[in-house]
């Protein structure tokens, strides 16, 4: 039954081991968000920062943090074309929170890369993913995009550093549309490898932006006193 939709990969302790503790790691950072210890970045930067006086952060811009953040995976993805050369074709940021999840986000590039190797040789899974895949990638990165360029309208003006209620696009349904875009690009992604590892990523991201949104409307809530209780978390309708 999973061979329909999963390449086939070598039999090892090593790989079920590194299964579990990515997934063990993914869902501490979801369940994290949930109980109010975020990931320092964007609002809950400000609020850590608030909160913690005594604690001396590096703070970065957020253009350096997204930076450091994808530049290591980007670097990674484009090296495999000549490491495996026949696989084919707004606030502030901590320092710490940017460190790891760029280590993240490297992390998992490399892994993808590794375990779509692995299963080279191995049946392939009986239904081609790869073209739907696609479709789901290109939606998840317009939308995700997209709704950044809204955030990003909302300070026009360099002198306005202040928090506002997202308006336009999905956010009268969600506050955090661009973490369901986000999530659809990885689902899109895990649809192009049909590894077992992407999969899983997927998953775990999905977890953890479900925390971090929850999060993020609760924050909402507690600093507007007008914000329209309708508008869920991160699912129209739903959470």
């Amino acid at each position: 039954m999973v061979g329909i939709v999963i390449y086939e990969e070598p039999s090892s302790i090593y790989i079920k081991s590194y299964y579990g503790a990515t997934l063990l790691a993914l869902a501490y950072l979801a369940i994290s968000e949930v109980v109010g210890k975020h990931l320092q970045y964007s609002k809950f930067c400000n609020t850590t920062k608030s909160n913690n006086n005594n604690n001396k952060q590096i703070l970065l811009s957020s253009k350096i943090g997204m930076l450091l953040l994808y530049t290591p995976a980007l670097l990674a993805g484009i090296s495999s074309f000549g490491v495996f050369p026949n696989g084919g074709i707004s606030g502030f940021m901590v320092l710490d929170s940017a460190i790891l999840i760029s280590a993240t986000y490297f992390t998992s590039a490399v892994s993808m890369i590794y375990f779509q190797q692995l299963s080279e040789g191995f049946p392939e899974p009986s239904i081609d993913l790869k073209y739907v895949g696609v479709s789901v990638f290109l939606v998840g990165i317009f939308g995700n995009f997209y709704h950044h360029y809204l955030l990003l309208k909302l300070r026009e003006e360099k002198s306005d550093k202040g928090y506002k209620i997202p308006r336009g696009g999905l956010f009268s349904l969600v506050i955090c549309p661009h973490y369901l875009f986000e999530i659809l690009t990885f689902i899109g992604i895990s649809l192009i490898s049909q590894t077992f590892f992407s999969y899983l990523c997927a998953i775990g991201v999905a977890f953890y932006l479900l925390g971090r949104s929850y999060a993020t409307r609760n924050w909402y809530l507690s600093k507007f006193e007008n914000f329209p209780k309708n508008v869920k978390a991160l699912i129209p309708y739903v959470f």
